[in-house]
């Protein structure tokens, strides 16, 4: 089955980026390529059940099985060794991609508490809209009786265009909940 938001961006974003942004071919339309998300583990990295009750935390959010990043060097300032756990992360493309994007914006975000709106301003060079999350428990499939603690993750949004006003306004007809400058 193909997803909600996946079927509105082919009928009716791709159209109307196409027409406001003054682009000819479809192929140049924007889109979003992947959809990153990363959880670091601090202290709790050591402790293998916290770690299992993490993993599964981040897999039931995202559909599939994170991925742990380990430490690539010691550093002995931070209390590190090489090659011991650091954070998890996970990449989602196609239709996952879409699943979680739909639950990002329209359950999730609403459910922080004091939420004003995202950064519009939090672009890299490359187009690419990255933000964090302080608590992870704003999704609905985390279930709230079994967290010790609150854990924040970030979430990278990759473009395929490279015009940081391009990739505004891609997000924009996807409803990302910008606020507007000057409001807060």
């Amino acid at each position: 089955m193909i997803p909600r938001l996946k079927k509105i961006y082919q009928e009716e974003f791709i159209p109307a980026l196409k027409q406001n942004l003054g682009i000819q071919n479809v192929m140049q339309v924007p889109k979003i390529e992947k959809i990153v998300l990363n959880m670091g583990l601090g202290l709790d990295a050591s402790d293998s059940k916290i770690l299992k009750v993490i993993q599964t935390d981040l897999a039931n959010l995202t559909g599939q099985q994170p991925t742990l990043t380990k430490s690539k060097k010691a550093v002995a300032n931070f209390k590190t060794r090489k090659d011991i756990p650091m954070g998890l992360k996970v990449t989602l493309r196609k239709n996952n991609m879409y699943y979680f994007l739909d639950r990002l914006i329209n359950m999730a975000l609403p459910r922080i508490k004091d939420f004003r709106g995202l950064n519009p301003d939090s672009f890299d060079k490359d187009a690419n809209y990255s933000f964090g999350i302080k608590e992870h428990v704003i999704f609905p499939e985390v279930n709230f009786d079994k967290i010790e603690k609150m854990r924040g993750m970030d979430i990278t949004v990759v473009t395929s265009t490279s015009d940081k006003n391009q990739a505004r306004a891609l997000l924009d007809s996807f409803q990302f909940p910008f606020y507007k400058k000057g409001s807060n």
